[in-house]
């Protein structure tokens, strides 16, 4: 497969929330602020071209029995730096991720692109699957997280490391708490699930 389609791929045709239902977790439970969800797609992303760049560099150098341990060794190093970094420039976003951004070690995004794909082809061909992985899930948190944001908060694109408090879309007294609650992220993702679903069917392209 070309890199451009292993660049495209995981954007749509193989979304990795939309299309693979993965990382289901984190989805839910940052994508009640775009901001949240930019902050954790971009950071997987690094995670995902950093780890599939090692692992298909050292792919023929890994015993099979222990190729597990040092994939998440691998990836831990990449989320080491992105948890500093994020402390030090981000640190009101670093703190409303909290565990979650620890938790992208053993995210079943990266532990599976790592598994099928980048032990397993060359080094331009996973840095692409990375990215566009990467950017698949950021697109799925951000557009759940404008639906989340927007309908529950009345605002949008809150930032308080950047001390913005957003854009007022809905007056104050008509938002909706419940859809930035647990039962909203769910509403909100089965809602989007299901119009993908219908859309596909609709315009009859299955990769779409």
């Amino acid at each position: 497969m070309s890199v451009g389609k292993d660049l495209t791929r995981g954007i749509l045709a193989e979304n990795p929330t939309f299309r693979l239902l993965l990382g289901m977790c984190p989805t839910l439970a940052i994508s009640t602020s775009v901001m949240n969800g930019i902050g954790m797609g971009l950071a997987a992303t690094f995670v995902l071209i950093g780890s599939n760049l090692i692992i298909s560099l050292v792919r023929s150098f890994i015993p099979d029995k222990i190729r597990i341990p040092c994939y998440i060794t691998i990836i831990a190093m990449f989320v080491t730096v992105v948890d500093l970094v994020m402390a030090g420039f981000t640190p009101a976003l670093h703190e409303t991720l909290g565990i979650f951004i620890p938790l992208i070690v053993v995210n079943c995004i990266i532990l599976q692109r790592a598994e099928s794909f980048a032990s397993k082809k060359p080094v331009i061909n996973s840095i692409a699957d990375g990215l566009g992985m990467g950017l698949g899930f950021t697109l799925a948190l951000t557009v759940l997280s404008l639906i989340r944001e927007t309908l529950g908060t009345g605002a949008v694109l809150a930032a308080p490391d950047f001390n913005f408090a957003g854009l007022r879309i809905i007056p104050e007294e008509f938002k909706a708490l419940i859809v930035v609650m647990a039962p909203g992220g769910f509403i909100t993702l089965g809602l989007v699930l299901g119009f993908i679903n219908w859309l596909t069917r609709r315009v009859g392209v299955q990769d779409l």
